[in-house]
């Protein structure tokens, strides 16, 4: 049997709302989408398992109609989804009276329910959200029931406020495969056994790395699933070092220059380090050339010469807080400390004179 395995898709979502590449990004995600529903159509996957959060918000009734006619153009695949936190069934939920193609079999009961393929030999159990947040560890006590040969878990979930999990009674329930969504970072718990998917494309800044979904056959021999990245674009931290010799412009070359190696598609947090001239205050507001950056935090240290700093004020507030932290390390919460502190009254001092 042969199956693909997504979550956290947020249609709906708009990541980065106002930069000049957020326009692209909600059909961006509809487009991920659609390439694994050409993946199922093209291998005739057996079924397309959405372990919750396929919409980031309440779906428009326009948009569930949009997506069931992806889902009914598929020939062979059966689809089974559960809902997240971010789609939960509200109470004037469309997912509560949607109508869906045959191909599609939604488990949107709060307590947990399953549904046979007896021609595939698998059952394929599930429960949604109800509401925001689900502190109970249901997963904790749900156990494979043996209505078919295999049998596959949906679940979606795994901090304290959302369906808490216990890797060990997972490992104990005795199903075949479970599904799992909520981390957006794809990450095996139990080799080909116990798997989040992640997101399919990445949706905020810290979704760092390559996203995609699962592919996976089980045989009596067991399950063997592979990662398949999907995702169009990545968020990427990229470390800039400053030296002393560096200014805004120059830094900004070097930003360019890292950027255009990793992808200008990709989504960047610039993160400056080293030390760059006492004198110099960069200015990192014009420096997202490419309208690729989501942010810039300015990190490096001025290259004081503390020695000198202190002969020089030794009778003032300076050389006193200088003298304060004498001994640390470069590399000490105390050096940032000092220089942070020597920066202030240095410019306080600038302004007196």
């Amino acid at each position: 049997m042969k199956f693909i395995h997504i979550a956290d898709v947020h249609l709906g979502a708009q990541p980065d709302a106002g930069r000049a590449y957020s326009k692209e990004r909600p059909r961006e995600l509809w487009d991920a989408l659609e390439r694994v529903l050409d993946v199922c159509e093209e291998e005739q996957t057996d079924l397309l398992l959405i372990a919750g959060d396929l919409f980031h918000r309440q779906p428009l009734l326009r948009e569930l109609k949009e997506l069931d006619y992806l889902f009914s153009e598929l020939s062979h695949t059966k689809v089974v989804l559960i809902a997240g936190n971010h789609d939960y069934i509200r109470r004037d939920s469309y997912y509560r009276t949607f109508r869906w193609n045959g191909n599609v079999i939604p488990l949107f009961g709060r307590n947990p329910e399953y549904v046979e393929f007896p021609e595939l030999r698998t059952a394929v159990y599930g429960f949604s959200y109800h509401s925001r947040e689900l502190r109970e560890p249901l997963c904790d006590s749900l156990f494979a029931q043996g209505k078919q040969m295999y049998e596959i878990l949906l679940a979606h979930g795994g901090d304290e406020k959302h369906v808490p999990m216990n890797r060990t009674a997972l490992e104990k329930s005795g199903f075949d495969y479970i599904a799992l969504g909520h981390i957006h970072k794809p990450q095996a718990l139990v080799k080909n056994r116990i798997v989040y998917s992640g997101a399919l494309e990445p949706t905020d800044r810290n979704d760092t790395g390559p996203h995609g979904y699962v592919r996976g056959e089980i045989q009596q021999q067991g399950v063997r699933t592979q990662w398949i990245p999907c995702a169009c674009r990545e968020y990427i931290h990229l470390e800039i070092q400053a030296d002393e010799e560096d200014t805004s412009g120059s830094l900004k070359k070097k930003i360019n220059q890292r950027i255009s190696e990793y992808g200008k598609e990709n989504i960047y947090k610039i993160v400056i380090k080293g030390r760059k001239s006492a004198e110099i205050v960069f200015d990192t507001k014009h420096m997202d050339e490419f309208g690729n950056i989501v942010e810039i935090v300015d990190e490096s240290r001025p290259a004081y010469d503390f020695a000198k700093l202190l002969r020089e004020n030794s009778d003032n507030l300076i050389g006193k807080y200088i003298e304060a932290f004498s001994g640390c390390s470069e590399d000490s919460v105390e050096y940032q400390a000092m220089c942070e502190g020597v920066e202030a009254l240095l410019e306080n001092k600038g302004q007196q004179e």
